[in-house]
């Protein structure tokens, strides 16, 4: 991956021709001659093939069903006996609980992918079936759509795909973060705007006002903090949004997906901000947001490296069509299409034109992360609004259920991204459980401060999407209320842990890097401000390991060291640091641990 990126950032050379050359014998001028031309021929072809290449909405068949995962073959389901019915019902729990929640029945498809098809009368009669089957889980289903395929037969034969959706029992609702990145004035704010409150924008930015967090944002236009927005669908996925002059808690209550979107500043002054929001919030995909009259520029190209750096599926939104002619959009579409199939980028664009378009790249994004769909729309007119909700009601969440299991047995960790002061209820921190489960009463350690120490602390009350909620768990972004803790002994980066945890608190830490862009070389002594999950602190290079310095797309092992305090770090996690222009990904490799955990002096006197 780190390659690839480099690649993106710096100028990438095709060495796909290797594989043809490497079977001409050396020495022998006719071997030459038939080398070049062979090279020659496989780069035309290999060009021909990326640019006619797209993603076929009605291929004549499907992979072959995979017994995990939350997507079920039914060639039909007709009059099943008692027994054959309780069996179905607890398949379709199994794949509800592989998608979280989500399942996608093909119905007319054999289990080895054929599309064999049904008639009206039958096909009719298995979603009926289905009906009943869904109703006995206590789920809804959602007839995503039918098509007609060529089968050997007189009669016409159609296959169907219906969605079927329950929440958990152990849930409030499904839960999918999608960051909003893009350069500035891309119409990020306003989309979000649109989507949220269920209004269209009058062409100057009425929509967005409601995002905006400080006077000068209202001013300016421009977003500079990152500003959380839901958009909810409910279990037939119809919308619920503002519109209905609604509160957040009867959004959450009439929800049983919730997408909460991250709405990050374009501005490159606001880079830090941007980055932080990637990093920090963990956010399932990215949404970028390109302005059709603009094309690619400013932080875009820079927006979409960090991203794919970070490793977070991207799709695309080409916004404000309604300003430029239809040759203008074209243009942009066929610009973001060749830098996504740049070597660097190695992605699949797949223009979304049809509600049948969205299905299809909802379900092909979630499997591949090389499938990107582009959507061209406005939030003035509202063309194409309806295929983007589309897509976000039917994508699925990226981790399965064992992971998440996994996750939940851990100890508890909670990390720190935001503080405040609420009148009458305290000190409150914001950010995202990483692992584990936390419940209201809860007693945790938060830390480290300057000297490497823990504070003891209780969780007074939890909140998710502004409503109330008593138990968290991993994975899950909330609001913990902490009474009187005071708010100066809280930094952004800390982590708020179980007191059986044994933390590992460091100073240096060793991270094997790839150097993306750089003006003149990298060497000991350099200083740069890293990025490791929701820590954000400038450090030294203290060592370069087997060089003396490293130029732009070099890879080398690091030794960094914090300037102003110790930091809470795994090893594994990704990395990324900047200073100007310079710019770098990696990951951690080794950890140099400052003494082992020890509480605060004052805990032990209280002991």
């Amino acid at each position: 991956m780190d390659a690839r990126v480099s690649e993106l950032f710096g100028s990438g050379n095709d060495s796909g021709s290797q594989d043809v050359a490497s079977y001409v014998l050396p020495g022998n001028s006719y071997g030459v001659a038939l080398k070049k031309s062979c090279v020659k021929m496989h780069k035309k072809s290999k060009s021909r093939f990326a640019r006619n290449f797209k993603p076929s909405n009605n291929p004549p068949y499907l992979p072959p069903e995979a017994e995990e995962g939350n997507i079920e073959y039914k060639l039909k389901l007709i009059n099943p006996t008692q027994y054959r019915f309780e069996h179905l019902a607890t398949q379709m729990k199994w794949r509800l609980q592989e998608g979280r929640g989500e399942a996608v029945y093909q119905i007319g498809v054999e289990d080895n992918g054929i599309l064999a098809g049904l008639s009206e009368e039958d096909l009719r009669t298995s979603l009926n079936t289905l009906h009943e089957l869904a109703e006995k889980v206590g789920a809804d289903i959602t007839v995503l759509r039918e098509r007609e395929v060529d089968f050997d037969s007189d009669v016409p034969r159609k296959i169907a795909e219906v969605l079927i959706r329950k929440v958990p029992d152990d849930q409030q609702f499904l839960d999918l973060r999608v960051a909003v990145i893009g350069n500035v004035d891309s119409g990020k704010s306003t989309l979000l705007g649109v989507l949220t409150q269920g209004e269209l924008d009058n062409g100057r930015g009425r929509a967005r006002l409601n995002l905006f967090r400080h006077l000068h944002e209202i001013q300016t236009g421009r977003t500079s903090s990152i500003s959380f927005e839901i958009l909810g669908f409910n279990s037939k996925g119809e919308v619920v949004n503002y519109s209905e002059s609604r509160t957040a808690e009867e959004i959450c209550e009439s929800a049983s997906k919730m997408i909460t979107f991250i709405d990050l500043a374009g501005h490159h002054k606001y880079l830090k901000t941007t980055i932080f929001g990637l990093t920090s919030y963990c956010p399932d995909f990215a949404m970028l947001v390109v302005s059709a009259n603009t094309g690619i520029a400013g932080t875009t190209r820079e927006h979409l490296g960090i991203a794919m750096a970070l490793k977070v599926p991207i799709f695309i939104v080409i916004s404000k069509v309604d300003l430029c002619m239809r040759a203008t959009v074209q243009r942009t579409v066929r610009q973001l299409e060749r830098i996504l199939k740049q070597p660097g980028c190695n992605k699949v664009p797949m223009v979304v034109s049809s509600t049948d378009d969205a299905v299809t790249a909802a379900q092909q994004f979630a499997q591949s992360p090389n499938i990107t769909p582009i959507f061209t729309l406005s939030s003035v007119t509202g063309e194409s609004l309806d295929l983007i909700k589309v897509f976000l009601n039917i994508i699925p969440p990226l981790s399965n259920s064992k992971e998440q299991e996994e996750l939940m047995q851990q100890l508890t960790e909670f990390q720190v991204d935001e503080i405040y002061t609420v009148p009458e209820v305290g000190t409150v921190v914001g950010g995202t459980l990483s692992s584990g489960i936390c419940r209201e009463g809860d007693d945790l350690v938060v830390g480290p401060t300057d000297l490497g120490q823990f504070h003891k602390l209780t969780i007074e009350s939890i909140q998710r999407n502004r409503s109330a909620c008593r138990v968290l768990r991993a994975g899950q972004a909330a609001t913990l209320a902490l009474g009187n803790f005071e708010r100066s002994l809280l930094r952004k980066g800390m982590v708020m842990v179980s007191p059986e945890m044994d933390p590992t608190i460091c100073w240096m830490f060793e991270a094997e890097i790839v150097l993306l862009f750089h003006s003149k070389t990298f060497h000991k002594g350099f200083q740069v401000t890293v990025h490791i999950g929701n820590v954000r602190q400038t450090a030294t290079v203290e060592a370069v390991c087997g060089k003396e310095e490293l130029r732009t797309g070099e890879k080398a092992v690091v030794v960094f060291k914090f300037l102003k305090h110790p930091e809470y770090l795994k090893v594994g996690a990704k990395l990324l640091f900047r200073e100007g222009v310079t710019k770098g990904i990696g990951h951690v490799t080794k950890l140099q641990p400052i003494a082992q955990y020890r509480p605060s002096q004052s805990e032990d006197n209280e002991a």
